[in-house]
């Protein structure tokens, strides 16, 4: 009979819970104390909270033994094993993520930004000195499209992706499409916490713009500057796009687009006509969703709520238990790369102007000139000719093409505004 090593043969001795510091106690921090708080799980223990004044963010809820502090230099000296990162933007949070990574802690994070823009660098330094890096709340909230991506669909070689990782945009845009106005649904949305006072990073298309290029790095495997992708912001959408989107069969959505044919790269941010039969059109308020397209498993949809503090709070959490059983992210190889292509789409243009005689004439010949057909003409009655909008829809053309007809047609005397020019996905 073999002999027995008695110490592999003794239970494992219990494993100290990991100890717990959250920079940043707002929305998502304190949503992610309140789980810790009344989940009470036995792998995790929350020690410190630093936050600026926080004497103003004590809550009596959180643990007698939690350490709150002004200080983040002691925070990041302490005996903390992980540093969740939550207070977002570039700097200081770059630098507290970067000392804490060097002293082989652990970081979770929900950044997008600096996940964006640092996401290759950090990982490589959570790696020289031990630690871990996990940040699946960057993307979409509480869905976990990153953690399907890297264990789910690794296998795979995805070739497509499109989505809405904007909530607040999907929000906004989803009440617009019931008859609100745009002002009055961005002060809910701020009032709600969905938006900032300076709602720009959102409806400016920044935000999804990061989200988009840390997709594009996972599932592409393509390292992009987010720089590269020029969002289109959603402020020029009015109510009566979504008129005319209705009668053409669609809605409008922010969505997020980027693809991989034949080694080039293609993405795109803004917002979008959609086909109402598309799982993309029945996205309502805060809520997400991503879609996935792969060379042999075909299309993968991932839906839920990605905005808010409970849902990021799920992930984050999340990956805080992963981190507590021993779990790694699974490296996927990915290659810097430039966005050198364009999707060619069909494309809405709404024109507004003063009626008189040649005016879709005119439309049409320098559409012609670039050698874009036109797919229909939309005009609804009821409009003043001293302000008459209408609609033209074009077969898929690139949108610099496109962009070169309309700066003629802008020029013409009869245009009151600048033509809107969204793609349409189909």
């Amino acid at each position: 009979m073999p002999e027995v090593n008695a110490s592999s043969a003794a239970p494992a001795a219990r494993r100290s819970p990991l100890r717990i510091a959250i920079f940043g106690f707002g929305t998502v921090g304190s949503s992610v104390a309140r789980i810790l708080a009344e989940s009470q799980p036995p792998q995790l223990k929350l020690t410190h909270i630093f936050n600026r004044g926080v004497a103003r963010k004590k809550a009596d809820w959180v643990g007698g033994d939690v350490v709150w502090s002004e200080d983040a230099e002691a925070v990041l000296a302490s005996d903390a094993d992980v540093i969740v990162e939550l207070a977002g933007g570039l700097d200081p949070a770059g630098a507290w993520v970067r000392k804490a990574l060097t002293a082989g802690k652990s970081v979770v994070t929900a950044n997008k930004k600096l996940i964006a823009y640092y996401g290759v660098e950090l990982e490589r330094l959570a790696a020289a000195n031990g630690g871990h890096l996990k940040y699946g709340a960057a993307v979409a909230g509480g869905i976990p499209v990153i953690p399907g991506i890297e264990q789910g669909l690794a296998g795979d070689s995805i070739e497509r992706m499109e989505g809405i990782l904007n909530g607040t945009c999907n929000f906004i845009l989803s009440k617009m499409e019931e008859g609100a106005d745009y002002a009055e649904v961005l002060k809910d949305a701020q009032a709600k916490g969905y938006a900032e006072a300076d709602p720009t990073e959102d409806v400016g298309g920044f935000d999804a713009r990061a989200k988009l290029s840390i997709l594009m790095r996972l599932a592409l495997r393509v390292e992009v500057d987010p720089e590269q992708i020029v969002p289109k912001a959603i402020t020029d959408v009015a109510a009566i796009d979504f008129s005319y989107a209705r009668d053409l069969g669609c809605t409008i959505r922010q969505i997020a687009r980027a693809d991989k044919t034949s080694g080039a790269v293609a993405a795109s941010v803004g917002p979008t006509l959609v086909d109402l039969r598309s799982p993309l059109a029945w996205s309502r308020g805060t809520e997400n969703m991503v879609v996935l397209s792969g060379k042999y498993g075909g299309d993968v949809v991932f839906s839920g709520h990605g905005a808010g503090g409970h849902p990021t709070a799920v992930a984050v959490v999340s990956d805080l238990l992963a981190l507590a059983a021993g779990s790694r992210r699974v490296e996927l190889p990915s290659a810097k790369a430039v966005i050198g292509s364009e999707m060619e789409l069909p494309h809405y243009i709404r024109f507004l102007v003063y009626d008189r005689p040649g005016i879709v004439a005119e439309i049409t010949l320098a559409l012609a000139r670039e050698q874009i057909n036109i797919r229909a003409i939309v005009q609804k009655a009821g409009y003043p000719a001293n302000a008459l909008p209408f609609v033209v829809t074009v077969e898929p053309c690139k949108s610099s093409t496109l962009k070169r007809a309309l700066e003629g047609i802008r020029c013409l005397d009869c245009m009151i505004a600048p033509p809107l020019d969204l793609q349409m996905l189909e």
